[in-house]
């Protein structure tokens, strides 16, 4: 240990006060966190790249410090799904300090360990009062039947106003409107189970028919229009 010529010229005064650190709440108990192994806890946060034109959420289950489990859901920019994959293979197996100093292959997955690192390392994790924490495999039930991340797409201008794409229920294929012209509804599409049903053999007519659905006042609609192309 190198000290300066001012430092070692100092005399010493007694250090008194010797608090622990504050407790923070894993998995339903108080843990005064000193090392990487004492923090535990699922979480989830977003993070984006510099030029701000996509963006990831990230979802972490970690036990006694290590990454157990990692989902990774991109938006926004075609590369992120192949950086997101390289991402899903180097997270699990590492602590979380060795994953906040990896390079996780895109900006927006690094920023998202970034800002996951501060909500475990602060006691913010989701299942900070559950009582022994969530199970692995418990960020997969975030996405539901089919295994789709929950993506919402909506189009709008002022000279033909909005369009709705991408509901989180699914693909939308018509929105209702009524006499003024205004929309009082939409039909869409849940994909994870139109593929669930294909994949079995169902016919895809079928399959399809089983998986469209609608919201709102669909029925009562005055015309229907194709978001895409009306």
């Amino acid at each position: 240990m190198i000290y300066s010529h001012e430092v070692e010229h100092m005399c010493v005064v007694k250090k008194g006060a010797n608090h622990a650190s504050a407790p923070i709440p894993e998995e339903g108990k108080w843990v005064r966190a000193k090392e990487v192994k004492d923090i535990s806890g699922l979480t989830h946060g977003v993070g984006w790249c510099a030029p701000q034109q996509g963006t990831c959420k990230l979802t972490l289950n970690v036990k006694d410090g290590i990454i157990q489990e990692a989902l990774v859901e991109t938006v926004g920019c075609s590369g992120m799904t192949h950086s997101a994959a390289m991402a899903s293979e180097i997270l699990p197996g590492k602590t979380i300090l060795e994953a906040l100093n990896t390079d996780l292959v895109c900006d927006a997955i690094n920023t998202a360990m970034r800002e996951l690192f501060l909500q475990i390392a602060y006691g913010r994790t989701q299942s900070a009062f559950s009582e022994g924490g969530l199970p692995i495999g418990a960020g997969l039930e975030d996405l539901g039947k089919g295994l789709r991340s929950q993506v919402g797409t909506m189009f709008g201008t002022l000279a033909k106003g909005p369009r709705y794409l991408e509901m989180a229920e699914g693909y939308c294929t018509r929105m209702a409107l009524d006499a003024d012209n205004e929309v009082i509804g939409y039909e869409f599409i849940h994909l994870g189970k139109f593929m669930d049903d294909v994949k079995k053999g169902t016919d895809a007519n079928e399959a399809l028919k089983k998986a469209t659905s609608n919201y709102g006042r669909f029925a009562e609609a005055a015309k229907y229009i194709d978001p895409r192309h009306d």
